[in-house]
């Protein structure tokens, strides 16, 4: 691992990987734990479970007659019925956002790389869970999309999609964000569920506009979506910093937040479209999973997700 991976700049494939074996502790299911970010969600009307048949036998005091197979019955001369069970499996697919303005940090790691864990310990917890889980990679100019599957060599070689996603981030020239690429993704995402399946997407939602709501929405009709909202804690105080060294990992510059007052129109922006988004999507009862750049991501996801209340 090199030196700018380990200070959490970029993320390795070897990393995700590894985080196999820390992806437990915390569920995606409708039930939770009582302290549980997702505690107290109704059950969806649909959600992915359907019945499956199972067996044919015979019929028995208290079976429902609706189930009574009349074919056989009629055939066998002795009443019949279909006996289904739940169906376990349930689709996941995780979007992903590896633009520009994710490749920040302030002190731990960028928030392209917390995406990427996020998105890691999902995969690993769906398929741990039997569950079928693809993906959804973009950043400024393309994006990647990958059907769910069981496979753990299909899931490895997309998350070395977006390992080169992550790594290909770099402050230059050359490199400008696109707002629009939010809305493309969940457009491009729209195309590809049916219905049933969860959605994981995880993204700070640079450029969240009404057409990106309006996509969500319609996903939601027969879905099951949770957004995993990442953002700095300096974006929440940096007119609080007396000055700021700003790097691409070649040039530095300083910058002093109280000149033009940056900081407090920073900080004002920030808030303003964290609160318009976390609204947005709670009107739809679309749970909302704030994740900083800070705490050791596995810690908030349990604590978030499983209940368990995390030590300082």
């Amino acid at each position: 691992m090199t030196v700018e991976q380990s200070q959490g700049v970029y993320i390795d494939l070897a990393s995700l990987m590894r985080l196999k074996y820390n992806a437990r502790g915390f569920s995606y299911l409708p039930h939770q734990p009582v302290r549980s970010l997702l505690s107290g969600r109704k059950r969806s009307r649909l959600r992915g479970r359907g019945l499956d048949f199972d067996e044919l036998r015979h019929y028995r005091p208290g079976d429902d007659i609706r189930t009574m197979d009349w074919r056989v019955t009629n055939r066998t001369g002795k009443p019949h019925v279909r006996v289904y069970t739940e169906e376990r499996d349930r689709p996941v697919i995780i979007v992903v956002d590896q633009r520009l303005p994710m490749f920040f940090g302030s002190e731990i790691k960028m928030k392209s790389y917390v995406a990427a864990e996020i998105a890691a310990l999902t995969a690993w917890r769906v398929m741990n869970s039997g569950d079928r889980v693809g993906a959804i990679l973009f950043n400024d100019t393309r994006s990647v999309k990958v059907k769910p599957s069981r496979s753990d060599k299909k899931t490895i070689n997309w998350l070395g999609d977006l390992v080169k996603m992550n790594n290909d981030l770099s402050v230059t020239p050359d490199h400008d964000s696109n707002p629009g690429a939010l809305t493309d993704a969940l457009l491009l995402l729209e195309r590809s569920v049916g219905h049933d399946y969860l959605v994981l997407l995880i993204s700070d939602f640079y450029g969240w506009d009404e057409k990106s709501m309006g996509v969500i929405q319609r996903i939601n009709q027969h879905n099951d979506i949770i957004c995993s909202l990442v953002y700095d804690p300096l974006e929440q105080s940096i007119s609080n910093a007396h000055s700021l060294i700003i790097s691409d990992g070649s040039y530095q510059l300083e910058v002093d937040p109280s000149q033009h007052n940056i900081g407090d129109r920073f900080e004002a922006s920030f808030k303003s479209s964290v609160t318009q988004v976390t609204e947005d999507l709670r009107q739809h009862n679309i749970p909302v999973l704030t994740t900083d750049t800070v705490v050791p991501v596995t810690d908030q996801l349990r604590q978030k997700l499983g209940g368990q209340r995390i030590l300082q």
